[in-house]
């Protein structure tokens, strides 16, 4: 669970930013598509944190 939480902190923060950056790049400069892009990052990160987590703890 504690690598779950970490991956998610790392990985959830990229992909909100890499979403706020391509509604800034499309041209939606204002307060709430900023918002909603960062939450949907925020969300996909979930299933995304999950899977590397299982990935890694398969490895030990």
């Amino acid at each position: 669970m504690w690598l779950f939480i970490i991956l998610h902190l790392f990985i959830g923060s990229t992909l909100a930013g890499s979403v706020v950056i391509a509604a800034l790049t499309m041209g939606y400069d204002t307060l709430v598509p900023i918002l909603v892009g960062a939450g949907i990052g925020f969300v996909a990160a979930f299933p995304v944190s999950w899977f590397v987590a299982k990935q890694l703890r398969g490895l030990s």
